[in-house]
This record gives structure tokens, C-alpha cells and sequence, in this order.
């Protein structure tokens, strides 16, 4: 067919706040507590229509909503461990920071707006000066044009009427001959008024011999002094009628002007060029007044420096203090993960710099130090792998194993707060294997207690922990690619995990995947009874 559909299902019963005012803000409601969220693409044009239950809507609104329901981590996101760039946003979401640093990131778009304003201000007085006699000259300009907003209509409806003058009496006389009587071509014509006297003549003797005729009788004298006062009124009209070719091509001048006017300011009205004139008066102003507003605006400038440091220096405080919860954290994962003996930092620096915000770091003195929309702190992760090796950063050192059970690990702390449903894992087994995706696969499933969670992976280890498999595979139906996924059943599972054990399934291989799937199956046993019996201590 023409078209291709991707519909997404998602239950909003444990939306959370956040999603529910953006679900507010776009007015959209839950349909029986949930949100089907689709995407119609349409082969021949490439078009794409976005809908949330059905009813259409942007990609990026269908996107924001999304973002809130299914998160996605591929190996693109692993690789943004190795870009120091995105560490402070994971130390931010662990630390629950992120409100905090949206309050400082509209400050410091604040901050930039105003010393972008006051830059532009301490130009050079000569280049204020030429500036100053160009807006004089455009504001006595269009004032001595002395324009008037709808005159160009009153101008045109003028025009019209000077350029048709003698067809216009022409007209007239038609008019008021075809009712009063006048030369209109023809020995029998009689006037309409003429006509209609006569009528009303005959209707008033009638009327008075049958009174029920009355209110005709009536209805036509009305008739008649309507007639009479449209044929004065023509008359005045023809007689206000003047040949003025000398105001006719006054009104074109005019016009010409005006147009002219127009394509000079680039205005599709007489109204923008008078808004044009109102810009540029504002602008001469604050020329004129230049001195005093650059006293202002630096007074400003201290103010914001002052201010957006204060909160530059809470949320630095605030990071330290995560950094080290985080590293005894990730060390803890990284144990977990097989690598026991690998040690974890976070770097945090400042930036001195003159032009940038005042904030006292550490305890030491205040100083003025680089500030941009996360704040003063440059954020780094360090890790060093063995026993003895000095602190270096993950772009040096991390093999792409290491890196996504960094990534594990680290999506492992950062879920318990994390509000999305839904997480999709693509490429977790990437550079792992053995034991390793062992432990990869149990802290998968560990993440199901707080999520739903799907994987995609050619491991067998990380496969076993799953509760349900599907299996994705490609066919060429009629000379095209397409994408069949279906639910394994118990024993389909079994052949599926020996197959990517080996490629070849044999009577070996079978086994091995019973074996592994059930250890999985105990493991998982075996965690939920423990996780029962410390709900049960803790309740008592």
C-alpha cells in the first residue's frame, strides 16, 4: 500500500506531573487512561501526519508527549558519555537539579539579551551620529508627506469618480428623465412619475368607494414621494458632478507619491510607513538619551552579575555534593558489572573569567568566573579501569564495552527517578559478552521493577533475563522489505536463544539455552523473594 503506519500504545496512568500539564497545555484528554500515540507516512510524498487519540497534531507536540512516555537509549546515547558536553546534564538529573538550572538558564537569556543591548549602545558616538541624522531624515520625511491612514482608498474611490465624470451625467439624466421626464429618445415614452400619478389618482377613488383598498392607496402615494425624492436627489448628485482634470492629476500625483513611499520603506500600508516613522522616533530617542541609558543598563548588567551568580554558586555547592554520591554510586554499579576494581570520579572546574558572573566556589573568595546556560561548573567523568592508574577522562580510556555498562550503570541510578514508563534499550550488548552480559541482562530486569522495559540484542545472556521475547526479522514480500515481529512462545524461546548461542541449533545448543534461561528464571526468582522479604522488614 501507499501508506505506512507506526502506531505506539501507552497507558497514562502513571503519567507524571510534568506530562499532565503538557497534556493540559495542548488540551489533549486520555481516553479511557490512555494515549495512543501514531505517525501515518505516506510513501508516494513523504508526508507525514502526527496524531495523538486520533486527533492531529505537530511532530514536535507528538514528540514532546512521547518524550515523556518511551525513552530510548541506543548507541548514539552511549557515545554521549564520550562527549564531556552532556556529563553535567546526567549530574543534573541525579542530583534533580534540572528546575534549578532552567531558573538560572532564563536568567542568563535575560543577562544576554540586555548586554547584547548594551553593546549596541557603546558603538561609537560617530557611528551614533550618522545613525541619528538618518532617522531624522526618514521621520521628517514621512512626517512632511503627512500621511493619513485609509487615505489611499478615499484617494482611489476619488479618482473614479473624476475619471468617469461624463459617463456619470450621462447616467444621471437617464435616470431622472426615465422619472421626471426629459429627452430620453423616444416621442411616446411617458415618465415614470407621470405614470404613477395617474395610478394613484384611479387607487384613491377606488379606496374610497372600498376602504379595505386603503393601505394600497397608501403604499402607492409613499411610492410616489420616494420617486420624487430619488429624482432630487440624482439632480443635486449631476449637479455636484465636476470635469477636473487639474484635481485629477493631483489625486495621481498624490497616489504616485505615496507608492513610492511605500517600496522605499519596504510597507504594504500607509499604516506601517507611520509605524516605521513611530520605530525610528524611539530609536533617535534612545540615541539622544545614550549617556544615561548606558548608566542604566551597566547598572544592570552588575545586577544580573550579581544575581545569576548567587544561584550559579547554590547549584555548583549542590553538584559537589552530588558528585561524590554519584561516584559511590556508579562504583557500586561498575562492581556489579564486572568491573570491580574501576574507580569513578566526577571533575567539576571553573572558568575565571572577568566579563562572566561573581560567585564564591568552595569557600574561596568571590571571583567573576564564565557562566553560560547550565551554570559556572565544567563537568567532566573520569574513570580510571585498574588498580594504580591515574584518574583519566572517559574519551581516552573507555572501550566501547566499557562504555555501555558505564552507560548501564549509570541509567541503572538515574532511573529510580526517572518518571517515563517505557525505557528501550538498542545495542546495550555492544562490545560485552559472557559473564558480562550476564550481569547486563539481571540489571535490565531490575530496572522492570520501576519500568517497562525493552531490548533489543543478539546476546543470549541478556535475551534469558527477558519475560517475553519477540523475534524481529526481515522478508521481500512483492519486491519489498518488511518487518514482521512476533511473540515467541515458551518453547519457540528456547530454539531462539540457541540459535543466536550458535547459528546452527543442535541437541547441545537446545540444552545450553534450557539451562541458561533457567538460571535466569531462578535469579529472577530469587531477587523478587528477597525484595519481599525486606518490604516485610521494613513495614515491621
Amino acid at each position: 500500500s501507499s501508506l505506512q503506519r507506526l502506531q505506539v500504545d501507552a497507558a497514562s496512568a502513571d503519567a507524571s506531573i510534568a506530562l499532565a500539564a503538557l497534556l493540559h497545555e495542548y488540551d489533549i484528554t486520555p481516553e479511557d487512561g490512555q494515549l495512543i500515540l501514531s505517525r501515518d507516512i505516506f510513501r508516494s510524498s513523504g508526508r507525514t501526519v502526527a496524531r495523538i487519540n486520533g486527533r492531529a497534531l505537530s511532530q514536535q507536540i507528538l514528540q514532546q508527549v512521547a518524550s515523556w512516555l518511551v525513552d530510548i537509549h541506543g548507541q548514539s546515547e552511549h557515545m554521549s558519555l564520550l562527549r564531556p558536553d552532556q556529563h553535567v546534564n546526567f549530574l543534573d538529573r541525579y542530583a534533580d537539579l534540572l528546575p534549578l538550572r532552567s531558573e538560572l538558564g532564563a536568567k542568563v537569556t535575560e543577562w544576554r539579551n540586555a548586554r547584547k543591548t548594551l553593546q549596541v549602545m557603546q558603538q561609537t558616538d560617530r557611528d551614533q551620529s550618522r545613525r541619528a541624522e538618518f532617522l531624522r531624515f526618514e521621520i521628517e520625511e514621512i512626517e512632511k508627506a503627512e500621511l493619513r491612514p485609509g487615505e489611499v482608498e478615499e484617494l482611489e474611490e476619488e479618482r473614479k469618480v473624476l475619471s468617469n465624470a461624463e459617463h456619470l451625467r450621462e447616467h444621471c439624466e437617464l435616470v431622472y428623465g426615465a422619472i421626471k421626464g426629459a429627452d430620453v429618445g423616444s416621442d411616446e415614452f411617458k415618465p415614470a412619475l407621470d405614470q404613477l400619478r395617474v395610478a394613484q389618482r384611479s387607487l384613491g377613488e377606488l379606496s374610497r368607494m372600498d376602504k379595505s383598498l386603503q393601505e394600497y392607496a397608501d403604499n402607492l402615494a409613499e411610492a410616489v414621494y420616494r420617486l420624487e425624492d430619488v429624482a432630487a436627489s440624482i439632480s443635486s448628485y449631476e449637479s455636484d458632478i465636476e470635469d477636473n482634470p487639474r484635481h485629477l492629476s493631483e489625486i495621481e500625483e498624490r497616489l504616485d507619491q505615496i507608492a513610492r513611499l511605500k517600496r522605499k520603506y519596504g510597507a504594504a500600508s500607509i499604516e506601517e510607513i507611520l509605524q516605521r516613522a513611530a520605530e525610528d522616533e524611539a530609536e533617535l530617542e534612545t540615541i539622544t538619551n545614550r549617556d544615561e541609558i548606558i548608566a542604566k543598563l551597566q547598572q544592570q548588567d552588575s545586577e544580573y552579575r550579581r544575581e545569576i551568580g548567587q544561584i550559579a554558586q547554590q547549584l555548583s555547592a549542590r553538584r559537589q555534593e552530588a558528585a561524590q554520591r554519584l561516584s559511590v554510586a556508579m562504583e557500586a554499579q561498575l562492581n556489579d558489572l564486572n568491573m570491580r576494581r574501576a574507580r569513578f570520579a566526577v571533575e567539576i572546574e571553573q572558568v575565571p573569567d572577568e566579563q562572566g558572573v561573581l560567585a564564591s566556589v568552595n569557600g574561596e573568595p568571590e571571583q567573576y568566573y564564565a557562566c553560560d546556560l547550565t551554570g559556572i561548573d565544567r563537568v567532566q567523568f573520569l574513570i580510571a579501569p585498574n588498580p594504580g592508574e591515574p584518574f583519566k577522562p572517559l574519551t581516552k580510556i573507555a572501550s566501547g564495552g566499557e562504555t555501555s555498562r558505564l552507560m548501564l550503570a549509570l541509567k541503572t541510578i538515574l532511573t529510580s527517578a526517572d518518571a517515563t514508563p517505557t525505557l528501550i534499550f538498542d545495542e546495550i550488548d555492544a562490545g560485552i559478552s559472557g559473564q558480562s552480559g550476564q550481569i547486563v541482562g539481571a540489571k535490565l530486569w531490575m530496572l522492570t521493577q520501576n519500568h517497562q522495559v525493552i531490548c533489543v540484542t543478539h546476546l543470549p545472556q541478556i535475551a534469558a533475563f527477558a519475560d517475553t521475547h519477540y523475534n524481529v526479522s526481515k522478508q521481500i514480500f512483492d519486491e519489498r522489505t518488511v518487518t514482521i515481529v512476533n511473540e515467541l512462545r515458551p518453547e519457540q524461546r528456547v530454539r531462539e536463544i540457541a540459535h543466536i548461542m550458535g547459528g546452527n541449533v543442535t541437541e547441545y545448543s537446545m540444552k545450553s539455552a534450557e539451562e541458561m534461561l533457567a538460571r535466569a528464571f531462578l535469579w529472577k526468582e530469587n531477587f523478587a523473594r528477597n525484595m519481599q522479604e525486606k518490604a516485610k522488614d521494613f513495614i515491621i
